[in-house]
């Protein structure tokens, strides 16, 4: 039987978040690599070197900064997407002239997530921008930006931001999130259905019984191909949200002028190594901590 609409939110919210935990527990201390190398690509000559001074410098504990904000982060994204997901699948079913409930295509089910991102990048910017300032801490102290021996909390991060800015300081980036948002995640989700239709057509199976490591490899290949596509864009998000603290607020179009112009476009792609490396398997925990959470929950509801 089909569920009430309450209760199916519910669970693509649910698992939405325990895929969003996966994610973050597997892959957090190469996001930070990841953000030290876009903020202060100057300082590191690659993923080694910035993963190994980062031990070196402030421990295993160094490379989980941000932990605790890219969970809220996280948890709060996913859920948000995966509920939107679920939303916008009906909306384009609706667009398309599609029966409610029928299946959709990979390029509809990639629309509906393109849509969705919009949604969850209002959850996820403020959180981000915490978290971004937390992975690059250290080197904000080395290079001037801050006052050397400041706390490094979430709640100190915090309150500097509402002092400098107020409320609406944790939404600068905003723009670029959700540049980067709509795109990559036509690119995730459809590389993600993409995949699994082809594992399915491989093993003569359908969809959802392709089995735990086909399941990894589609969400690690579909967060791959969002990255590879968007990271420019997280690169010039990740630079606002950090260099801004204390400062005036640079736009999307100036600050990607003037990395262009200062320091060339490969600048733009610093660390893309880390990421392409936590992608598979950070995004594999990810819709398989999401598949079977959904599934378990839909078998306890009683959904047929």
């Amino acid at each position: 039987m089909a569920l009430h609409p309450i209760i199916q939110a519910i669970i693509d919210f649910s698992a939405g978040a325990a895929g969003g935990t996966a994610c973050v527990l597997s892959g957090q201390p190469f996001d930070t690599v990841k953000v030290k190398m876009q903020t202060f690509p100057t300082m590191y000559r690659g993923f080694i070197h910035c993963f190994a001074s980062t031990y070196r410098m402030v421990g295993l504990h160094g490379l989980y900064k941000g932990t605790t904000p890219a969970l809220v982060s996280n948890i709060g994204e996913n859920a948000v997407l995966f509920l939107s997901y679920g939303l916008c699948q009906d909306m384009v079913r609706l667009f398309c002239g599609v029966d409610k409930g029928a299946n959709l295509s990979d390029v509809q089910k990639a629309s509906s997530g393109s849509f969705a991102s919009f949604f969850s990048s209002l959850v996820v910017c403020p959180t981000e921008l915490v978290k971004c300032r937390l992975q690059a801490m250290h080197e904000m102290e080395a290079s001037g930006k801050i006052a050397s021996g400041q706390k490094s909390t979430v709640w100190s991060v915090v309150k500097s931001v509402l002092k400098a800015k107020g409320p609406l300081g944790f939404y600068e980036g905003l723009t670029s999130t959700i540049v980067r948002e709509v795109p990559g995640y036509f690119c995730f989700f459809g590389a993600y259905e993409l995949s699994r239709s082809k594992f399915a057509q491989y093993l003569g199976t359908d969809k959802d019984s392709i089995g735990v490591l086909p399941l990894m490899f589609s969400g690690g290949f579909g967060g791959a191909c969002l990255w590879f596509m968007v990271f420019p864009i997280d690169c010039v998000k990740s630079r606002i949200q950090v260099h801004s603290l204390g400062g005036k607020q640079v736009g999307f179009m100036k600050t990607f002028k003037g990395i262009i112009r200062t320091e060339g476009f490969t600048a733009l792609y610093s660390g893309l190594a880390p990421t392409m490396i936590r992608t598979f398997p950070a995004n594999g925990a990810l819709f398989l901590a999401y598949e079977l959470s959904r599934k378990f929950m839909m078998e306890a509801a009683g959904a047929s």
